[in-house]
């Protein structure tokens, strides 16, 4: 007998992505020899068909689930076939099968199982009247074939003790029914509506679940974040949810389907059975199954709205090097400054206090002015923390004080700087420093290159995702890895200088290599080019092929070892500067003589034009940083706290957060201000991350203030012309009061057609409830 050849799901891959199936098989051929995701979209564009990373991570995860898929298909085939229940056409159908879900649905009737009702009426005798219930003959009597069955001493006392174990078996085999199976969940699908009640014990005071005590929304309509946080209301004891459609439609139906014959003197049995079968069997298990559906996909779009911030949070502009002055804020404890050259080295540190008084203030003033001037700093990166601003305004003062107005004075989100503090990373770079030292070392460090330092921290723990502590949490560390490893090596790495956090997320790397390459650095000195790497120990030729392309060295041996070109196409590249008669040097930044260049001309069996589009780009502007330039938010220096907000004042804010829902932005006060998807902008937007990403500066103006709740509701919509003053010099009325209206959310939002952009009235969060259910 031939033997059965290796499953291959690249057809069926580029049939449901539809994508090539050369450039399937090529991407699934490169992943299964260990390239990495980053490389094979770089470096192997020919064979791929120019894939971006996105789509090669695609076709992996849809080959693992594939791959998944047919082991368990194989299983199941096995214990079936060893059971002597395999037919044909059975086999067939199993074989058909394209999802987890319809091959778990076909093998339940043979799956072992624990003792149901129906077994226990098949250990009394009775699965001959069950047959027969099933198979509901046009004559007989029900009642004259059970009373055959009785047999006190099995536990069937009486005809209808044997007519109920018959009803129970009946009621099993249609619940294990796939064809049943199937069409009860489409119906719980397209038709179910999930709603949830307040547990009146719990709920006697506010609670930020306000809004879904009296809530119900199509199951097929429902948004992933408005699940979830139905969800934690139910998992914190403050709802009771379920996930109902209409009975009265769906057991006629699945009588019909299973054959029911109301002319039979045993169809009102059979009836009997398939409604138990629904109620007790199908219902309670396709709820639950709905339910982990809906939570997947939920969780799923909680992530992609996380990697989506992190991905710009960790390419954000970048200060470069320069010299800086770290300060975490601290009222109670004093200020933390520290003082770092250009490279990020930490040089020294000192304690301010600004709550002591004027003494205390002069004092202050005269420590962190000799420590300035000792230091000679470009900017100053003050954290947002308690005290930010009012730190921020004194720095300010004391530079002007010092005739030093040209030194900036840049406010920096310190959100998971306390996480690194304590961590393993931050006492091996600086064991003898305390706590809040490392976090003003990580906020100074912050500002001069947001990625190299935010590499150190766990990014479930920067602060800029959606209930990330209710989600799968493999899938968003996985997810989140991925956007950190793609932001790095999109960047680059500069290999002498570069952490061994940071270096442990270029691809073919990994975290034990990346510390053997510090630690080579440490002990023999900097690297002169990207062939020195093959030196490092446990770096062999298949890591350097990954790696090699997203490492830089500047001023390295070969000219082109401070790009991004492969040191696989050195060679080429020399060709390139011979045929022109010109050094390498003069080659590279050339953009005239590059445009000229016939692409063409260079083009092999190995090299096709993607590659060399991407090598001449590169050597128009070699080792460039693909970030934006950094510019600083200009916050109001007049308002520094949520008390000093008024309605219809404007500011210049940074997204902070981005959710399915709108938008966080700092405006300088110590809490982010929501602006929601329907203030986001004048046009109708249907998902904030088309308007805005985590990052940007954004003009807003207030709307509403609610101190007690600590919310701020603000809007990025144009003004109409007779608005009310916008830079809050006049007075402005006193803002409106948060509503709590049940019945906006009830029966989702119908007044909103478009998904919440009318009719939000401005102040009001009864229709956006999510602002107290982030992380």
């Amino acid at each position: 007998m031939s033997e059965k050849p290796p499953f291959d799901p690249a057809p069926q891959i580029a049939q449901e992505l539809n994508l090539p199936e050369r450039a399937v098989r090529a991407v699934v051929a490169l992943l299964a020899e260990g390239s990495t995701v980053p490389f094979i979209a770089r470096y192997r564009k020919e064979v791929t068909g120019s894939l971006d990373e996105v789509q090669i991570r695609t076709i992996e995860e849809r080959r693992a689930y594939l791959l998944e898929l047919e082991d368990r298909r194989a299983t199941i085939l096995k214990s079936i076939d060893e059971q002597g229940k395999l037919t044909p056409e059975l086999q067939k159908k199993i074989l058909s099968c394209t999802t987890k879900a319809a091959l778990e649905d076909l093998y339940l009737p043979y799956k072992p199982k624990r003792r149901t009702r129906a077994t226990i009426a098949k250990e009394k005798g009775l699965e001959p009247l069950g047959t027969l219930l099933l198979e509901q003959p046009m004559t007989g009597d029900p009642a004259t074939e059970a009373a055959r069955y009785i047999n006190p001493e099995k536990g069937v006392a009486t005809i209808d003790d044997a007519l109920k174990g018959a009803r129970d078996i009946v009621a099993e085999v249609i619940s294990e029914n796939a064809e049943v199976r199937n069409w009860v969940r489409s119906v719980f699908r397209e038709d179910g509506l999930l709603s949830s009640l307040a547990i009146p014990e719990k709920t006697q005071q506010p609670t930020k679940f306000e809004q879904y005590y009296e809530f119900s929304e199509p199951v097929a309509k429902i948004p992933s974040h408005r699940f979830l946080a139905i969800r934690r209301g139910e998992r914190e004891g403050f709802l009771r949810v379920s996930l109902d459609v209409d009975a009265d439609r769906v057991v006629p139906h699945i009588q019909g389907m299973t054959g029911y014959e109301s002319t039979s003197p045993w169809g009102p049995l059979f009836a009997e059975a398939a409604t138990d079968s629904y109620h007790r069997l199908l219902a309670p298990t396709i709820e639950t199954d709905i339910r982990v559906e809906l939570k997947m996909t939920s969780d799923r779009s909680a992530v992609d709205i996380f990697a989506s911030n992190l991905r710009s949070l960790l390419l954000a502009a970048p200060l470069g090097l320069q010299a800086t002055v770290g300060i975490d804020p601290g009222l109670r404890t004093g200020c933390k400054c520290v003082a770092l050259d250009n490279t990020g080295k930490f040089l020294e540190t000192m304690t301010i206090y600004l709550t002591r008084g004027a003494a205390g203030e002069a004092q202050a003033k005269a420590d962190l002015g000799a420590f300035i001037q000792r230091h000679n700093p470009s900017v100053v990166a003050v954290g947002n923390g308690t005290g930010g601003r009012e730190t921020e305004s004194f720095v300010r003062e004391l530079l002007r004080e010092m005739k030093q107005t040209t030194v900036p004075v840049v406010q920096v989100n310190e959100s998971g700087a306390s996480v690194y503090s304590a961590s393993d990373v931050a006492r091996e770079e600086f064991p003898d420093l305390d706590l809040t030292i490392r976090g003003a070392i990580s906020i100074g460090r912050r500002l001069q290159d947001p990625l190299a330092e935010l590499v150190k921290i766990e990014p479930k723990s920067i602060g800029v995702g959606q209930y990330q502590h209710d989600v799968h949490q493999p899938l968003l560390t996985r997810k989140l890895s991925e956007v950190v490893e793609s932001c790095v090596n999109h960047v680059g790495v500069n290999l002498n200088t570069a952490s061994a956090p940071l270096l442990s997320f270029v691809a073919g790397i990994g975290p034990s290599v990346a510390k053997k390459i510090v630690r080579h650095r440490e002990d023999k000195g900097v690297f002169t080019s990207r062939q020195g790497l093959l030196t490092v120990s446990g770096l062999g030729p298949k890591a350097y092929e990954q790696a090699a392309g997203f490492l830089r060295v500047p001023q390295g041996e070969h000219p082109l070892d401070g790009s991004a070109v492969h040191p696989e196409r050195y060679s080429l590249v020399e060709q390139i500067a011979t045929d022109l008669k010109l050094s390498l040097h003069e080659l590279m930044g050339n953009t005239g003589v590059i445009r000229q260049i016939d692409v063409k001309k260079y083009v092999t069996d190995a090299v096709g034009e993607p590659t060399l589009k991407d090598i001449l780009a590169e050597l128009q502007k070699p080792g460039r940083d693909p970030r934006a330039s950094f510019e600083p938010p200009k916050f109001r220096d007049d308002v520094t706290t949520m008390a000093a907000l008024k309605e219809g004042m404007s500011f210049e804010g940074v997204v902070t957060n981005v959710t399915a829902f709108g938008a966080f932005v700092d405006i300088g006060v110590h809490q982010d201000g929501l602006v929601h998807i329907s203030q986001l902008s004048d046009e109708f937007v249907k998902d904030p991350a088309d308007v805005v990403k985590a990052g940007d500066k954004l003009r807003v103006r207030v709307l509403a203030v609610d101190i007690d709740r600590k919310r701020i509701s603000l809007s990025a919509k144009s003004e109409v012309p007779d608005s009310r003053e916008t830079r809050g010099d006049k007075e402005s009325k006193p803002s409106r009061d948060f509503r709590s209206d049940k019945n906006r959310s009830k029966g989702g939002g119908k007044g909103n057609k478009r998904g919440g952009n009318k009719g939000a009235p401005r102040g009001d969060f009864s229709n956006r409830p999510f602002a107290n259910l982030l992380g």
